[in-house]
């Protein structure tokens, strides 16, 4: 009792520094730009820092140019069709590769000998670099969407598979063998058992995936495309614009951030039924 009093009490103190954790954390962000911005200014830093006055500038960028140029990309239009493409391609490939992921693993790990099958199957695709497929996937698909979703669906799925069947695996056989005393169906206990402790792994799997399906959308777009983002990144490096390649990255990275919170709130309205930290110790 007295160590879950103390646990409790600590906690109560903890607590109230959470609400300062955003504003700390938007503090972070500030003093980053603003120690980009110092080191990158020759006016504000000794010369022995330059061999030239625009060296640092011209690797690194200059943040207030790059943030600038997100101000007259979202101001002035002309980056909303070149995101609406690499969007709608992350989407596609996240929602693909997602269900794919969860229908296959949960297959393999309700069948014993299809898995034992497919096993060196499924090592043997998920050790290959999946990069290497999108000159292949262009050639099958065309310089269009269908090859940057291609690349970015084999970039999610074996995340997403390998988190399911670890997570149906792990199942108790305690709970199994209950669930089944009880009278349940093998429907039942997909529904009831198999996908809910699957969804956990899942969960923890997309957050990874999102990224990842960024990453097969853009990689796709430099390959060859005439629309996204990445094609915009492109354009400027080859034109030696790097505050473009920063603004580039910074929308991307930003749009990452956006998708990842709302998989988050997905995930806390479809896990209400596990209990929170700290819930399992209560009287």
């Amino acid at each position: 009792m007295r160590e879950q009093e103390s646990s409790k009490g600590l906690w109560s103190k903890i607590r109230p520094q959470q609400g300062n954790l955003r504003l700390w954390q938007v503090g972070m962000l500030a003093a980053f730009f603003a120690i980009w911005h110092v080191l990158t200014v020759p006016g504000l830093m000794p010369p022995v820092y330059f061999d030239d006055a625009n060296k640092a500038a011209f690797f690194f960028g200059e943040p207030l140019k790059v943030l600038g140029r997100v101000w007259d990309w979202f101001y002035l239009g002309a980056i909303y069709e070149h995101l609406w493409v690499t969007l709608w391609e992350t989407f596609l490939a996240f929602v693909i590769g997602t269900v794919s992921g969860l229908v296959i693993g949960l297959w393999l790990a309700l069948n014993p000998v299809a898995s034992a099958l497919c096993d060196p199957y499924i090592k043997a695709l998920n050790s290959m670099p999946r990069v290497i497929l999108a000159p292949i996937f262009s050639v099958w698909f065309g310089l269009d969407i269908a090859s940057k979703v291609a690349l970015g669906v084999t970039l999610v799925f074996f995340i997403v598979f390998f988190n399911v069947y670890q997570g149906v695996r792990e199942v108790s056989p305690t709970v199994l063998a209950n669930a089944r005393i009880l009278g349940a169906s093998q429907r039942q206990l997909l529904r009831h058992v198999y996908v809910p402790s699957a969804m956990s792994w899942v969960f923890a799997s997309l957050h990874n995936s999102v990224g990842l399906a960024f990453v097969g959308a853009v990689v796709g777009e430099y390959l060859g495309s005439s629309r996204g983002v990445g094609y915009l990144i492109l354009q400027a490096e080859g034109t030696f614009d790097i505050n473009t390649v920063f603004a580039g990255i910074l929308v991307l990275t930003a749009f990452a951030l956006v998708l990842d919170y709302i998989v988050g709130l997905a995930e806390k309205r479809l896990m209400v039924w596990q209990p929170r930290q700290g819930e399992t110790e209560r009287i």
